[in-house]
């Protein structure tokens, strides 16, 4: 089984990452595949029922129709809302690009399909020496950038995009997420990304409540490697 893969990032953190993954999860598994989520590294959490929780874990999991353990789905769920290294010393868990890598090859020898979701922004370390970055290169994933229309957006839609390039990933697409309902402009924004990043434009999320309405606003037939 080859399954379809892609890995989510964004421009930043908060700009809706977990949105867009919850809607291509069940986007793709109304066509009939089965779907798994991965968060490989998730930093916030909190224990209930004897169980660890995070609240953007929790939403992949219920958007998904393909059954896995925890300790695959989110192999690091760190304790502390703060950046992953930070959250990783406070809990002693190093993490490990090898772990990580050996998650994601048993979750897709059981699905049809895999989405990864980033944390933070692209290059957000991991450890010292590690970053989402390096991770993304080892998973060699198409990438799917998340960007949250705000102030500053293009600028870190492009270095992202610049980013991911330099490292050899193929940039498959891009969604813009109408993070702040009343921005200014936003428009004129997306087209201008649409002019510079030079990839396909995925969809347009209006201001959401809810992760459940989000597939609506995806076309998946602009996706490179998607057969629909």
């Amino acid at each position: 089984m080859n399954p379809l893969s892609y890995f989510i990032t964004g421009t930043d953190t908060e700009i809706g990452k977990t949105t867009v993954s919850c809607a291509l999860i069940r986007a793709l598994a109304k066509k009939g595949l089965h779907v798994a989520p991965m968060k490989p590294v998730a930093a916030g959490a909190s224990e209930i029922g004897g169980q660890w929780h995070n609240e953007d874990v929790d939403a992949l999991i219920a958007a998904s129709n393909t059954e896995l353990p925890l300790s695959l789905i989110a192999p690091y769920l760190l304790k502390t809302p703060i950046a992953p290294h930070l959250a990783a010393l406070l809990d002693q868990r190093p993490i490990e690009l090898l772990h990580i890598l050996s998650c994601y090859n048993e979750i897709r020898r059981q699905a049809d399909a895999v989405i990864v979701e980033g944390v933070g922004g692209f290059c957000v370390p991991f450890t010292d020496s590690t970053s989402s970055a390096d991770l993304a290169v080892q998973l060699n994933l198409p990438v799917i950038l998340v960007v949250g229309l705000k102030l500053g957006c293009i600028n870190h839609a492009l270095l992202t995009a610049e980013a991911i390039r330099a490292r050899g990933l193929n940039l498959a697409g891009w969604i813009a997420n109408r993070i702040e309902p009343h921005m200014p402009f936003a428009d004129d924004n997306i087209r201008t990304l649409e002019t510079w990043l030079n990839t396909p434009l995925l969809g347009t999320m209006p201001y959401l409540e809810s992760f459940s309405e989000a597939d609506a606003y995806l076309d998946l037939s602009k996706l490179p490697g998607c057969p629909f």
